[in-house]
């Protein structure tokens, strides 16, 4: 691995696959303290990203795109809940961001910095020949970056 600024906030983990349930996938997300993580097809191959914006997505109507503001629904939670329950049993396939954000382990901080930058995606995957074996967060890449930054400007409390 290169001399990379994140490299002690990389994180191991085991990819979702991608028949992997909403329910399911959500309560890892939940279980890891993870904002999202990779999904894998049957081959072990790099699908996508489920996260907490791919859950939203599952379990609110298609319809909340297309509205510029949604103030004027006023029910409940429960009431969106009970009408896409069937949702925690969809696989996660269809719900997954595919952008190639997969990184190998020769990444540099500024390859990812790029990929944060362009893609809607909270982790990044890190991968050893194609399979998926970390990820490094944006939020764990921001303090890393921004504790580097201020220590070589002098800024340090």
């Amino acid at each position: 691995m290169p001399d990379s600024i994140v490299k002690e906030t990389i994180r191991e983990v085991e990819p979702l696959r991608v028949d992997d349930t909403v329910a399911g996938a959500a309560m890892k997300l939940i279980e890891l303290r993870l904002p999202g993580l990779p999904a894998v097809d049957s081959k072990g191959r790099f699908a996508g990203i489920f996260g907490e914006r791919e859950f939203l997505v599952a379990l609110f109507p298609g319809y909340m795109n297309e509205l510029s503001s949604t103030a004027m629904i006023k029910r409940s939670i429960d009431h969106t809940i009970d009408r896409r329950e069937e949702c925690a049993t969809e696989s996660i396939e269809k719900y997954l961001t595919t952008d190639h954000v997969l990184v190998e382990d020769d990444y540099s901080d500024t390859h990812l910095a790029e990929l944060f930058l362009h893609h809607r995606v909270l982790v990044i995957p890190i991968a050893t020949k194609g399979k998926v074996h970390a990820v490094v967060t944006r939020a764990d890449y921001f303090a890393a970056l921004a504790t580097r930054f201020t220590a070589q400007a002098g800024q340090n409390p």
